[in-house]
């Protein structure tokens, strides 16, 4: 099915075609170069698609370089460094993404018990104000595996029974990242953000724990806290939430960060898998928290 979702009429030629991959989370848009700047008719149409379906996604996009990639995503708001990114000792909007160290990776999963790095997350949840938006391209992929699910965290909030929606009201958990912000030069303290956060521009309530950073809800003691995360996380782990990405060469995602919580696929060996992220900053009002 293609859907047409546009914010102001186009000429045909210039029209981008929209592929729903489910009802709620993930869509094909096709017609589109992003290795050239958008004419506003198309930014408007990609903005309006990712507030529908919280994940886009481009084929094709072998033209796109990481000058490009960052020049796409600062169509969408000013770019954020994430601290631990650096190139030539320079800091850069490009996070190179790859497969932790094998070693510490299993470490920490036995460590968090199979909740806390349970892997399901949002980016920059440990800042007061996270980044609201993420490019990732495809740079080196295995032969097959390394596919990324994404999850609509807004239906996963939905579809709880009304008692579970009562016990999560106006309950806070913590992200902590500083284990990894410290390592690379950087202090930041440990926050606390509402498991159910609204939207700032859809208004939808949003189921909102990363399971990467060491998540405790406050004011419950370890035992219950761990009860809630499990619920959220069999919510996560729902197929009807969910859509499932295979990247190919030339392949692009751009997700709201605020929409959906996503996990990356560790099925693939020590393959050297590798994704440039670009991150985009919320409101410039907030941009230091």
């Amino acid at each position: 099915m293609t859907v047409a979702l546009q914010a102001r009429p186009v000429s045909e030629a210039d029209s981008p075609g929209l592929t729903p991959l489910t009802p709620t989370i993930g869509a094909e848009i096709d017609g589109v170069d992003l290795s050239q700047p958008l004419s506003p008719e198309n930014r408007d149409f990609i903005k309006a698609a990712l507030l529908r379906y919280k994940v886009v996604f481009f084929r094709d996009q072998r033209a796109l370089d990481s000058q490009r990639q960052a020049a796409f995503a600062a169509e969408f708001g000013p770019l954020y460094t994430h601290p631990t990114t650096r190139s030539d000792a320079k800091v850069t909007p490009i996070h190179k993404i790859e497969p932790p160290d094998p070693e510490l990776f299993e470490t920490r999963k036995a460590a968090g018990a199979g909740l806390v790095q349970a892997g399901y997350h949002s980016d920059t949840s440990w800042r007061l104000v996270p980044t609201w938006g993420a490019v990732l391209r495809a740079i080196n992929l295995p032969d097959v595996g390394g596919d990324t699910i994404w999850v609509d965290a807004g239906a996963a909030y939905e579809a709880l029974k009304p008692e579970q929606k009562a016990r999560l009201e106006g309950l806070h958990v913590t992200h902590d990242f500083r284990d990894a912000l410290l390592a690379s030069g950087h202090d930041y303290p440990i926050v606390a953000h509402p498991i159910v956060r609204k939207h700032r521009e859809t208004g939808a309530a949003i189921l909102w724990v990363n399971f990467t950073q060491k998540p405790q809800i406050l004011g419950l003691d370890r035992a219950e806290s761990n009860a809630l995360l499990t619920e959220i996380l069999d919510q996560y782990r729902k197929p009807e939430f969910q859509v499932r990405f295979k990247w190919r060469p030339g392949s692009v995602a751009f997700w709201d960060n605020r929409a959906a919580v996503h996990i990356a696929i560790r099925d693939y060996g020590d393959f050297p898998r590798l994704m440039d992220r670009v991150l985009i900053a919320d409101q410039p009002l907030w941009a230091d928290l």
